[in-house]
């Protein structure tokens, strides 16, 4: 097993190969305006100083949101790209879960990440790996603060751990989920299904390893415009 895996949900672009039993390279850069020029350097980095090469890659793992929707479609994109490429399944995490397995605090917790906007991403924990409730989008005096908080110190206070995912911890817990599943159950996992995974609903019902597939949480700033205006004489 070698996995690839690269989150770019948060303002931090990060990068990871993990073999199965531990994390060969990892790198992080936090720059929230830069992540299409920053992730494809971040992987060519961690490949090299784990020495081995991307077609050595048996599986590509990418942050599955929520987050910002430029910068979160950026890594998404990558790992469906290199699983075309490659020949190898690409699978999603979500960005909070990987959070919550790095994080060495006892259960049950909160895991918090800036949503902008004045609001807050947030999953509440029983343990590293065990999901309650959430992903959420919230104002920050709407979070139910459950137990220790990990994530976003601007915003709760009390707050302990990375406000940022590690490409190593996504990765760990990306090799420990399959390692748990058959052949048959991984291939089952990387299936791409149609459409986006946008409510909350669909979020929660989704396993910790699935399909590269965002979570939003909310609609874009954006909007299609409309007719134009009649100008008359």
């Amino acid at each position: 097993m070698l996995v690839l895996a690269f989150d770019t949900a948060t303002p931090a672009v990060t990068a990871a190969v993990h073999d199965g039993t531990r994390v060969l390279a990892e790198s992080t850069t936090i720059d929230a305006r830069r992540h299409g020029e920053l992730l494809a350097p971040a992987i060519e980095t961690v490949l090299r100083e784990a020495g081995v090469t991307v077609h050595d890659v048996t599986a590509v793992v990418a942050g599955a949101g929520p987050g910002p929707y430029t910068g979160l479609r950026v890594g998404l994109i990558t790992a469906r790209a290199l699983s075309t490429t490659l020949g190898v399944p690409a699978y999603g995490i979500c960005t909070l879960d990987a959070i919550a397995y790095a994080a060495d605090v006892p259960g049950p917790f909160t895991v918090i990440t800036d949503a902008r906007r004045k609001e807050l991403f947030w999953a509440t924990y029983a343990d590293g790996s065990t999901r309650l409730d959430g992903p959420r989008v919230d104002k920050p005096a709407d979070v139910p603060a459950q137990g220790t908080v990990v994530g976003a110190r601007l915003y709760l206070d009390g707050v302990t751990g990375p406000e940022h995912p590690s490409a190593g911890s996504l990765a760990a817990l990306a090799a420990v989920e399959l390692a748990r599943l058959s052949p048959e159950e991984a291939a089952a996992a990387a299936k791409l299904p149609e459409g986006r995974i946008d409510s909350v609903e669909a979020a929660q019902n989704r396993a910790i390893l699935g399909p590269p597939v965002p979570i939003y949480l909310r609609r874009p700033d954006a909007q299609i415009p409309g007719a134009p205006k009649k100008v008359t004489a």
